[in-house]
């Protein structure tokens, strides 16, 4: 396959023409192509007129000939297919995998290992996805919470109610084979190539099924409502059970991808000295804004064409040691509630597959480290729930959110002067002063780096921009140690996966590091004998 990037078009230009530009400069004709399609599709708006900007895939009927026209010009580029390549260990493993967590990381490693013969026994400490969504329905519209079953918790992870973003920047060739993984379980067919690509919640609700599915037709298992809550030890210190709330089960290989809000986990972990450190993370805000406001700045008197994605940003500026970014940034999108502990307020951002909403969203946030907990991470921990415990006491108790329009935040005041944008906070908001709720360093910092954020997307601080908080659960707040085998470096037979033991940082990074520990663990044992008729029945 060739790749022929940076083919530059008005909005106007139908495809055909970009791929008639591909087909010229490889100078070949239609009919010695086999395929000829859009790889990638970007917008450049940085000159205020905004232009498409393609890749087209040109795969020809002679594959062979394409090396030689790799080199015709500076846009063109060779693009192998690099498939999933698995080694095979010679290790005995006497029981299946048990992977813990159905998140992403969790999900891809069940399914690689499911392909693979090994029949992985799969934990998921909430329930399956229809239930689940049936409890955060009822915690939206009761405030009723189900500390297992909500926006964190529960088959597909905390990125199920987000808007499926599959952007990421570890460049990983991992990253392709998640994207055909997804296509083949029914993602829309455009996160091949569109420049930012997502799913939205309402999609990827059925690619998760699917991809469930597929590794319990191959042998795999999946055990909802079932929570790890120990580990056992042989003599010799390797794994060989666990312990769970469904009963102990043998275990010889353990994949931890329990997300980032695993809090007892991570308790039950530093109780069994395991080396658990702290790993930076950030904290803010949800920030609310007229999704046609974002569209003007960025697409200027092109807003509104319909060649143009809705429109995006992401913005970032350092403020001393510190960096403010903008995190999740959801287009026509809501904030939704997503608390997983009984009084505390957190909130998180989400949007259907359309972008409809009347509303962008998007975390304002800064950065902390260890550094500020004395890198101790159980003080890490303790700062991100008293953060959501103080959201829950001024938002007045039910899960409603502490709120203030952007004015008042800037003010230090709390203010909250409703006019254009209504917050979309589904238990609804509170007026109060969000620079009160966070350490004075912290709050200080949002403040500047709001104001660089005006600089760079005018009217970014607009006095109605509704800020809602707190944002806490950006990214798991440790890591578990784990060595080059992938292997906790203290517990052999342990492997720390995914967001959770802090080792990737959204949907795309956390299946690809899912492949990777799967791929490892194919590497150091040999598939287990089939499991004996009624094994691991609840």
């Amino acid at each position: 396959m060739l790749y022929v990037r940076n083919i530059r078009l008005p909005l106007t230009a139908p495809v055909a023409q970009a791929q008639a530009r591909a087909l010229r400069t490889l100078g070949i004709s239609a009919s010695q192509a086999a395929r000829c399609e859009v790889a990638r599709l970007s917008v450049d708006a940085r000159r205020g007129h905004p232009v498409l900007v393609y890749t087209i895939a040109v795969t020809l009927k002679d594959e062979g000939a394409e090396p030689a026209l790799a080199g015709s010009a500076p846009c063109v580029a060779i693009a192998p297919r690099q498939p999933l390549v698995l080694g095979r260990g010679t290790k005995t493993l006497p029981h299946r995998p048990v992977v813990c967590g159905l998140g992403p990381a969790g999900l891809f490693c069940a399914l690689v290992l499911a392909r693979q013969g090994y029949q992985p026994l799969v934990l998921e400490r909430g329930p399956a996805l229809d239930d689940r969504v049936r409890a955060v329905e009822q915690f939206s519209a009761t405030g009723v919470l189900n500390p297992n079953a909500n926006i964190q918790f529960g088959e597909g992870g905390a990125g199920t109610f987000s808007d499926g973003k599959l952007t990421t920047r570890i460049g990983d060739a991992l990253c392709g084979f998640v994207t055909e993984t997804l296509l083949e379980h029914g993602a829309p067919a455009d996160v091949a190539w569109r420049q930012k690509p997502h799913v939205g919640t309402d999609l990827l609700r059925g690619v998760i099924r699917s991809i469930r599915g597929e590794i319990e037709a191959r042998g795999g298992q999946v055990l909802f409502n079932t929570r790890l809550t120990g580990l056992d030890r042989d003599a010799a210190g390797r794994l060989r059970g666990i312990e769970t709330t469904a009963g102990p089960i043998p275990c010889e290989a353990l994949v931890l991808a329990v997300g980032h809000s695993a809090r007892d986990t991570f308790d039950m972990l530093m109780a069994q000295n395991l080396p658990l450190v702290c790993k930076p993370f950030s904290v803010g805000m949800r920030a609310e804004h007229p999704q046609t406001a974002i569209d003007r700045a960025l697409y200027h008197e092109a807003a509104g064409h319909p060649a143009l994605p809705v429109g995006e940003y992401q913005l970032s500026v350092h403020v001393g040691s510190r960096c403010v970014y903008s995190f999740c940034m959801c287009p026509g999108g809501q904030v939704v509630a997503a608390a997983s502990e009984e009084g505390g307020v957190v909130t998180n951002g989400m949007s259907y597959h359309a972008r409809a909403g009347t509303n962008a969203n998007a975390a304002v946030v800064v950065s902390v480290d260890g550094a500020d907990f004395h890198e101790d991470p159980r003080q890490a921990i303790a700062f991100q729930r008293g953060l959501e415990q103080a959201a829950f006491a001024a938002g007045g108790g039910g899960y409603a959110a502490p709120a203030q329009t952007m004015n008042g935040f800037l003010a230090q005041k709390a203010a909250l002067d409703l006019k254009r944008v209504q917050p979309t906070y589904d238990r609804g908001v509170t007026a109060a002063d969000l620079n009160r709720l966070l350490p004075e360093e912290l709050a200080a910092a949002l403040r500047q780096g709001l104001a660089g954020f005006d600089r760079k997307l005018k009217g970014y601080t607009a006095p109605d921009t509704v800020l809602t908080g707190l944002e806490t659960r950006t990214s798991s707040p440790v890591r578990l140690l784990r060595g080059e085998d992938f292997m906790c470096t203290a517990l052999p037979g342990l492997y720390p996966c995914g967001e959770g033991a802090g080792y990737a940082g959204g949907i795309v990074s956390a299946a690809v590091d899912g492949v990777r520990v799967a791929r490892a663990l194919c590497e150091e044992y040999a598939p287990p004998k089939p499991a004996a008729e009624g094994e691991y029945k609840e």
